[in-house]
């Protein structure tokens, strides 16, 4: 069951910093939040690569890179900048 009132102690377009996981240490801000999963996308972070099939004969494949959602137990709000 999922709570009505869902809030995160980061905002959107926070500077923070990851404490666990493959990237901990890295920092950068935050592009989307996803508040029903608890789960934030910071840029540069957690980058995923996906394969895509042409969908007609006159394209091509490629590689699409994106950044993929961490949950927020994961970040800490990093320093602020005067």
């Amino acid at each position: 069951m999922l709570k009505k009132n869902l809030k995160l102690h980061v905002k959107l377009g926070d500077k923070v910093t990851i404490i666990a996981g493959k990237n901990k240490g890295l920092t950068g801000d935050i592009i989307r939040m996803l508040p029903k999963k608890q789960q934030v996308v910071v840029k540069g972070i957690n980058t995923k690569t996906k394969h895509t099939k042409p969908r007609q004969k006159s394209e091509v494949g490629k590689l699409v890179v994106f950044e993929a959602p961490i949950d927020c137990s994961n970040v800490k709000l990093g320093q602020i900048e005067n």
